[in-house]
């Protein structure tokens, strides 16, 4: 299984942060490797102070779920099947969008985590920044 290099984790934070300010939306991102560790981060000029945190709990849940943390949403709502399970972990879990997991030849190595903006940003800069590293 391929892990994420600090190169490639530098040239996709890069990538994030040229989509970033395509569509003006200043960031924190966040890429972790498959052990849910911080391999890369960089919060952009501007990007809210709450952001560093939820970018990096993006990128937990992305990576503990193996899911789009979009996708999670409609299952923690109240009557949900996980509904409270953003608290279950000493780290919380981040239930809306912006947190993608990185697949490369099959296999998770790892996940990213994109805050600051609207949910619909966070998930574009996300999926940028995944892209660039599943090349």
């Amino acid at each position: 299984m391929s892990e994420i290099t600090a190169a490639a984790a530098h040239a996709a934070i890069e990538a994030g942060i040229a989509k970033a300010k395509e569509i003006n939306s200043p960031s924190s991102i966040a890429i972790l490797d498959s052990g849910r560790n911080l391999i890369a981060f960089h919060r952009m000029d501007g990007a809210l102070l709450a952001s560093i945190e939820i970018s990096q709990g993006k990128a937990y849940t992305a990576r503990s779920l193996n899911m789009k943390t979009a996708d999670v949403t409609e299952y923690v709502q109240p009557g949900g099947p996980f509904y409270g399970m953003e608290t279950s972990h000493r780290t919380p879990m981040v239930v809306f969008g912006g947190g993608v997991p990185v697949e490369k030849a099959g296999a998770v190595i790892g996940a990213v985590g994109v805050a600051g903006g609207m949910v619909p940003d966070d998930v574009a800069v996300a999926e940028a920044v995944a892209a660039a590293l599943a090349k």
